[in-house]
């Protein structure tokens, strides 16, 4: 019945053909061991790899000289590498799993081009989608986590997710095959763990079927998230610009802060920032929210999005000489044309800050750079990375817009400076 039932799942998904060569992510575990013996019997051409964390002692070598052995016996290649995960760990700042997760993800895409094989083939089981649909679930998924495991992420395919993990255990008892346990498993200070000993078993005890349950609620939401997501793309082509977001348009969608969760969670912003973000469209200009990568700032008419980077200093360069009567003063916004004699002690870059004000060229009293700016139609994001040229604490240049009037070149000038702005 196992076998018939992988085979049968294998054939409906499509997964692979009995032509390609496939890799089999190998622990030592019932689930693992039980994919590579079924993959075999229905004649699939196989490669094992097993990754050692070093993470339970001599509990990890145990497993490594287990999986050596069986592939050994089973006559097929054996792919092993080492990883000094908390290491990896700690230099990266996340946590063992992920770390774990990452370092035997990018090894598997690096062997699967070195081997010539068309998939990787993990152990996920119908029981461990269950637990991360729970798991998910406890942490406030949306549509896409409370859709189970995928039976398919690239390369990446799950042959046994239609088959609980009673199965496995029946099927390697048949065959007398031995497996390793992995002692962690048990301890219940990881979240899964206390979903799969203590919630599921509670759930079991009012419902004998929870996992059934489970898994075609799970069934449901994945058909449901094709239609979500064909919707999200429309109303993202409906709201979105070079720009940013339209704010009128984000205002006139039927779920607003859905699509702005699918625009925005991918960037880092969490869900307490998008219902902000969602309140602030009828707010004053100005207001600023920031992911660890990105900001958006709330302007008239968009939401302006961009990555956080290091300012980039402006590259100048500078020309002193003498006027003569022939000299016709520049009129491009990349060049500054100063009296140098009117310049007091050495030019300095800066970016504007707030209050900053200047007397532009043609006018006699003082603006404000931002309101300055503003008038210019700049943009929230492109006044926050204006830069100025400075004389002590006087601005000469608002590089790229307009020169300081009392800097400017007159007909009793001596001595002019050229400031170009290289781009």
């Amino acid at each position: 019945m196992f076998r018939q039932k992988v085979s049968q799942f294998i054939e409906e998904k499509r997964l692979f053909q009995k032509n390609e060569k496939l890799l089999v992510a190998l622990s030592g575990g019932a689930d693992s061991v039980a994919l590579l013996r079924v993959l075999l019997e229905l004649g699939y051409s196989c490669e094992a790899a097993h990754c050692n964390f070093h993470l339970r002692g001599a509990e990890s070598n145990r497993d490594e000289r287990f999986v050596t052995d069986l592939c050994n016996g089973l006559h097929i290649p054996l792919h092993l590498i080492h990883f000094e995960t908390e290491q990896f760990a700690n230099v990266n700042h996340i946590s063992i799993e992920m770390a774990a997760r990452q370092l035997r993800y990018q090894w598997f895409e690096k062997l699967i081009a070195e081997v010539g094989a068309t998939h990787i083939c993990v152990a996920h089981h119908q029981d461990d989608s269950v637990e991360t649909f729970m798991l998910n679930l406890l942490r406030g998924a949306g549509l896409q986590g409370l859709r189970g495991i995928p039976v398919v992420n690239g390369k990446i395919v799950r042959p046994l997710l239609a088959v609980t993990r009673e199965e496995i255990l029946t099927y390697l008892e048949t065959l007398s095959q031995p497996f390793v346990t992995d002692s962690t498993n048990l301890e219940t200070h990881y979240m899964r763990n206390k979903v799969r000993l203590e919630l599921l078993p509670l759930m079991e005890s009012l419902q004998s079927n929870v996992r059934e349950h489970i898994i075609h609620t799970a069934q449901h939401l994945d058909e449901a998230y094709t239609l979500y997501n064909s919707a999200i793309h429309e109303g993202k082509r409906r709201v979105l610009s070079p720009e940013g977001i339209r704010i009128e348009a984000l205002k006139k969608e039927p779920a607003p802060l859905s699509l702005l969760h699918e625009i925005l969670s991918p960037l880092g912003f969490n869900s307490v920032q998008e219902a902000e973000i969602l309140q602030s469209l009828d707010a004053q200009s100005g207001k600023v929210f920031r992911s660890p990568t990105h900001q958006l700032v709330k302007d008239r008419e968009l939401l302006i999005i961009s990555e956080i980077k290091a300012p980039q200093e402006p590259k100048l360069t500078y020309e002193e000489f003498e006027r003569t009567s022939d000299f016709v003063i520049p009129k491009q916004s990349d060049i500054a044309c100063l009296d140098a004699d009117k310049i007091h002690v050495s030019l300095a870059l800066r970016k504007v800050q707030q209050g900053d004000s200047f007397v532009p060229l043609g006018m006699r009293g003082r603006k404000l750079v931002s309101d300055f700016l503003t008038d210019r139609k700049c943009s929230l994001v492109q006044k926050q990375n204006q830069w100025v040229l400075c004389d002590g604490d006087t601005i000469v240049w608002l590089i790229g817009q307009r020169i300081d009037h009392r800097y400017r070149v007159t007909e009793q000038t001596k001595r002019i400076l050229l400031v170009r702005l290289l781009t």
